[in-house]
């Protein structure tokens, strides 16, 4: 007898943080890219959630806590808000909110930029897990350049295509496995997804 229960859709939170664009005064590149770079990496469907918002502590904790506890995202991505001026409290905000640290993924983001520019010590990226009754979701903050969140999602690559340094997103989806969501699964060309393999659905 087989079961008629749907898998649960992939639900990710794109969050944009800019005083400026969020007032009109320039057109927002971070979501754009994001959803480009999601639409190409990931073979499982999804639905996006989109949110553009200012430089607000406070604004910025009541749109993730939305996303994960109403919107129902499993994966939650901001993009700006993560230098060390003082209108920059994207980091604070998404500490506010989880109930886990990941501080990984920032490590990692870090390592990456490096690579292009000694500045990259200045960015304060983080990651949390939001814990609610029956829901969980992984936070991530990334860098708010287009060019820098392809370069950390996805890593370094030598002409070949071999992989020099790994980018973040190759360790989301068994993470969003851990915490209860759905399987994803990416294309390799773009980002090879790792999982141990007690973890890898038969195909």
């Amino acid at each position: 007898m087989t079961s008629d229960v749907a898998a649960p859709v992939l639900v990710i939170g794109l969050v944009s943080v800019s005083d400026r664009a969020s007032g009109g005064v320039y057109e927002d590149q971070g979501l754009p890219a994001l959803q480009e770079w999601l639409a190409c990496a990931l073979t499982t469907p999804f639905r996006v959630e989109t949110r553009l918002i200012p430089d607000e502590r406070a604004q910025i904790e009541a749109t993730l806590v939305e996303l994960v506890d109403t919107a129902r995202c499993h994966l939650v991505l901001t993009t700006g808000g993560t230098g060390p001026a003082r209108r920059d409290v994207t980091p604070e905000a998404t500490l506010a909110i989880g109930t886990k640290e990941m501080p990984g993924f920032g490590e990692q983001m870090r390592q990456i930029s490096l690579q292009f520019v000694p500045t990259a010590i200045l960015s304060r990226q983080t990651a949390v897990i939001r814990e609610i009754d029956g829901h969980a979701a992984l936070v991530m903050n990334l860098p708010g350049q287009p060019k820098a969140i392809k370069e950390t999602l996805e890593g370094l690559k030598d002409a070949d295509g071999k992989q020099l340094v790994g980018g973040i997103f190759a360790a989301v989806p068994y993470c969003v496995d851990l915490i209860g969501g759905p399987y994803m699964e990416t294309n390799p060309a773009v980002c090879k997804a790792f999982r141990p393999k007690s973890a890898i659905k038969p195909a």
